[in-house]
Parts: C-alpha cells; sequence; structure tokens
C-alpha cells in the first residue's frame, strides 16, 4: 500500500480515536446549522431557495476548526520526538506531508457530507441552483485544502500546538480578511493585486457557479507553496 495513503489512514484513525473528530462534527454542524435554519439571514427569512447563508457561515467555521486540527500535526510529533521515528521508515519527507494532509482533507469532506441534508432540505422548498450550489460546496473544499496546507506549515516550523494554532489562525485571516480590507484603501492595479490575494474573493466566484481558471490556480497555489514549505522544513530535521 502506499506509504501516503498509509499515514492518512493513521492519522484519520487518530482524530476518532482521540474524539477530536466527535467534536468537530458536532460543533461544526451545531454552528453551521444554527445560523442557517434558525438565527440572522436564515434560509426562511432570506426567502430565496439557496445555500448562501451555509456558505457564509461554513467559511468563517472552517477558517477556526481548521487550524484546530492542523496544529497537531507535525507540533506534537516534534515535541514528543515520533517525528524522527517516522522519518526513519521507508517513507519520504513528502509523503509525511502528503499524508497528512490527506488525513486533514477527508476529515473536512467527511464534515461536509454531513451538511448534505441542508440541500437535500432547501431543494425541496423550491427551485434551488444546483449548479451554483455544487459549485460553493467545491469551493469549501478547495478553500479548507489551502487553510489545511496553511496549517500544516505552521505545524512544522514550531514544536508548540498553541503556537502553531495561533499562526495558521492569523495566517488564515491574513488571506480571508486582511487581503480584502488593504484593497478597499487602494486604487488602481495595486487594489487588484490585493483583491487578488484574498481568499473569500475567489471562494465567491466559485459559489456563484463560475469556475474560472484563475481561481483554481489561486488555491492550487496555495496548497503547492504550504505543502513544499511543510516539506522543507521537515526536511532540514
Amino acid at each position: 500500500m502506499n506509504p501516503t495513503w498509509v499515514i492518512a489512514k493513521r492519522e484519520l484513525s487518530a482524530y476518532f480515536d482521540s474524539m477530536v473528530a466527535y467534536i468537530l462534527l458536532i460543533a461544526f454542524l451545531g454552528l453551521t446549522g444554527f445560523f442557517t435554519w434558525l438565527v440572522g439571514a436564515d434560509i426562511f427569512l432570506r426567502k430565496q431557495v439557496d445555500l448562501a447563508v451555509f456558505f457564509e457561515v461554513a467559511q468563517l467555521t472552517l477558517l477556526l476548526f481548521i487550524p484546530a486540527i492542523t496544529m497537531r500535526q507535525f507540533a506534537e510529533e516534534k515535541r514528543t520526538g515520533t517525528i524522527e521515528l517516522l522519518l526513519t521508515k521507508n517513507v519520504t519527507d513528502r509523503q509525511v506531508v502528503l499524508g497528512k494532509f490527506l488525513s486533514c482533507l477527508l476529515m473536512i469532506c467527511i464534515a461536509l457530507a454531513f451538511t448534505l441534508p441542508y440541500y437535500i432540505s432547501v431543494s425541496q422548498l423550491g427551485n434551488i441552483d444546483h449548479g451554483a450550489t455544487i459549485a460553493g460546496y467545491l469551493g469549501l473544499v478547495l478553500m479548507s485544502a489551502a487553510y489545511i496546507s496553511i496549517g500544516l506549515f505552521a505545524s512544522s516550523v514550531t514544536n508548540n500546538q498553541i503556537v502553531a494554532f495561533l499562526l495558521a489562525l492569523f495566517l488564515g485571516l491574513l488571506f480571508h480578511f486582511l487581503f480584502d480590507m488593504i484593497a478597499s484603501g487602494f486604487t488602481g492595479w495595486l487594489g487588484e493585486l490585493f483583491s487578488s490575494l484574498s481568499m473569500a474573493a475567489h471562494f465567491d466566484s466559485i459559489s456563484r457557479g463560475v469556475l474560472d481558471t484563475k481561481d483554481l490556480i489561486y488555491f492550487g497555489s496555495i496548497i503547492v507553496l504550504g505543502l513544499l514549505l511543510a516539506e522543507y522544513n521537515i526536511g532540514k530535521r
């Protein structure tokens, strides 16, 4: 069996063995369900047959939750010394990083799969735009993959889980909010440059049902860069 998949299965099993997975799933479903169906601009108040509210809430929830599941991936192993044991096996640094990346991504995909009843329920209320909804879910997966790569990079630079969490959260906030805020203070090409770095802007583009190449390249670039930096930091050991 491919070492990458073996590592991914081991890490995914560790989430469920330590109750992290159950806490994540309950908290994610609780928050998204509460704000999607009950509070604020919920579906019934908006009277529109779509999942726009869910996608907005899910973005913020994942921004907070993903650093919590990535912070231990390398930081804890470096603190306990098990990273050296792992790297003495017949695996490469890249396989270790990809395995941990896949385990986190599968965890998020499982969480999103549990929200499919939202989609089914709303589709019974009227004519929902299936293309835009599927694109919205794809956008959440791509955005989550980008946050995971950032989180793995943050976890690879320290052996303290709290530091890894805070660093990943700060970088996530930078990409999701700060670049957009900075862009609003500039005009011309400089404003467009900062706007193009905003993760929220690229997600919004995809969630409208438009799969633009520049959005896919943006998410792909962040994912690859984050994983390469994590691999570099692990390789230095």
